[in-house]
């Protein structure tokens, strides 16, 4: 239960076949609540997360359900207490999408975003409020106003690496401490108490402090040393393994730096920049730029500042993947030895049927003929595979290797290579089935070659499709990524190839070598 809890939900999806303990569901709430409770500097959402997400996994042990079905309701159970604590759903599916779902498919979307509805429509029937800070603000969409977008995301995303590498070296503090981890979370809290001494407003959850920030209530001597406090405070508490939130910490802070810079940038109204650096801050460190503009917008329901939020969250995005190697979220779960790829793509065996790489060339064993002639055609000094398709008619019936046959001549009564085969069906691809299908059959199965049939009724060979064979479409991206042409010259191509030709062809005619050139 120690730490934020995103991170170990995304460690129990991938490696702990989403399976949460009783204990997570009980302990974590009820640790998070005396942390915040007393001062803890850190927000609710990460814990109700980990929380949604113990009870999503607890319903689906008890069911009879696949890995990827669990992990599915483990993700609804955390946006829906994502949703509970801020009411967005739309942002806490798209959290599910691009930190814990590792997959966009209608069976994990459908029920997730059902959660979070329901957790939407309970929040509003026992009187929370929604949105958590209204703001409405106009804003001018100018080439200077893009400009100072750009900026906002280029300091949201130096202040996301700043504090992400602050809370890991924290941590790497704590441990060479020559003292038991038990006492670490004292000594954070030690440290959240002289800060919350000097400046009270970093204590806590603080959404009544962001709700300020983003109206403009407070001066800037008070902004600095909120965000100074908030941010040693934080870094500490939850480097000692304090359990406790990440998402309303990264609000303040991000929304304070906007109050300290927005007056210094030009063309919209000073409230716009704290909600701009908010959500491309959350969106820099979390690496989750689609969440954050919504989050944002759902937050306040604003959605003139759709555009700013847009660019600068991209930019900040941007600005960490290429600055830092890993998330606040994921760094954790690397330092334990796994890395996670958090990039979505198609996968190529998914873009490409099997009648689009299988081999049409099929050497087949005639099932009426006899085991022993068998033997001696297709698996003498040249035998070219290890099995061979078997048919009978234009029916297959089976794939038959050496040792098969071997075995079959010492059955008495057994001549035909048709007697080896029982009524049981074969392992067969289809021409429209796609390459993942088949790549995990022939892994399931133990298999190197599958033959194609064109339908299972009449089992006729078209073709067979090997692993090899499954390649191809790697290869086919390959050349996507790598490959660079250019299909037309731009003018001052086409004038310098000009120019090249008639200098060649003169230095040619002066009996020169134009390689010279």
């Amino acid at each position: 239960i120690r730490g934020h809890g995103i991170p170990e939900a995304i460690e129990a999806i991938l490696l702990g076949r989403s399976r949460l303990d009783v204990k997570v569901a009980i302990l974590k709430p009820l640790s998070s609540a005396i942390a915040i409770g007393t001062g803890g500097p850190f927000g609710a959402e990460g814990p109700i997360i980990m929380t949604g997400g113990a009870i999503g996994s607890l319903i689906a042990q008890g069911l009879p359900v696949s890995d990827n079905e669990r992990k599915t309701l483990l993700v609804a159970g955390a946006a829906a207490g994502m949703t509970t604590v801020f009411g967005t759903p739309i942002a806490a599916i798209m959290l599910a999408v691009e930190l814990l779902l590792f997959e966009w498919t209608p069976r994990s979307f459908i029920p997730v975003a059902a959660a979070a509805i329901v957790a939407d429509v309970e929040r509003t029937a026992i009187g929370l409020p929604s949105p958590l800070f209204p703001f409405h603000g106009t804003v001018a969409i100018t080439l200077g106003g893009l400009g100072c977008w750009i900026l906002v995301g280029l300091l949201s995303g130096l202040l996301s690496g700043v504090l992400t590498r602050l809370v890991y070296a924290c941590e790497d503090l704590f441990l060479k401490l020559p003292i038991h981890w038990m006492w670490w979370p004292a000594l954070g809290g030690l440290v959240v108490g002289i800060g919350g001494y000097f400046e009270p407003r970093a204590l806590g959850v603080g959404y009544d402090v962001i709700g300020d920030l983003l109206s403009n209530r407070l001066a800037t001597d008070v902004v600095l040393a909120l965000i100074i406090c908030k941010a040693v405070m934080w870094v500490v508490a939850l480097g000692s393994g304090t359990s406790g939130g990440v998402l309303a910490p990264l609000l303040m802070m991000g929304a304070a730096l906007g109050v300290l810079v927005g007056p210094l940038l030009p063309g919209s109204q000073p409230g716009l920049w704290p909600l701009v650096f908010m959500a491309a801050t959350l969106g820099g460190m979390m690496r989750a730029p689609i969440m954050s503009v919504m989050f944002a917008l759902e937050l306040t329901q604003d959605v003139n500042a759709l555009l700013p939020l847009l660019i600068a969250s991209a930019v900040a995005y941007g600005f960490t993947v290429m600055t830092m190697p890993r998330s606040i979220l994921t760094e954790k779960i690397s330092r334990r030895g796994h890395h996670i790829y958090r990039e979505y793509g198609i996968d190529p065996l998914e873009r490409h049927i099997v009648s689009e790489v299988m081999s049409r060339e099929i050497v087949t064993i005639d099932g009426e003929s006899s085991i022993a002639d068998a033997l001696q055609r297709h698996f003498g000094a040249d035998q070219r595979h290890r099995a061979f398709p078997v048919i009978v008619g234009a029916r297959f019936i089976g794939m038959i290797d050496r040792d098969a046959l071997t075995k079959g001549m010492q059955h008495a009564g057994v001549e035909r290579v048709a007697d080896l085969f029982g009524a049981n069906v074969p392992a067969m691809a289809l021409p429209d089935e796609n390459c993942r299908i088949i790549a995990m059959r022939l892994a399931v199965h133990g298999l190197e070659r599958l033959p194609v049939v064109s339908d299972p009724q009449s089992r006729r060979l078209v073709g067979l499709i090997a692993r090899s064979d499954l390649i191809k479409p790697s290869l086919a991206i390959g050349d996507e990524e790598h490959t660079s042409e250019r299909f037309f010259e731009l003018p001052l191509d086409a004038a310098r190839s000009r120019f090249r030709s008639l200098t060649g062809s003169a230095r040619k005619d002066a009996g020169e070598d134009p390689s010279h050139e």
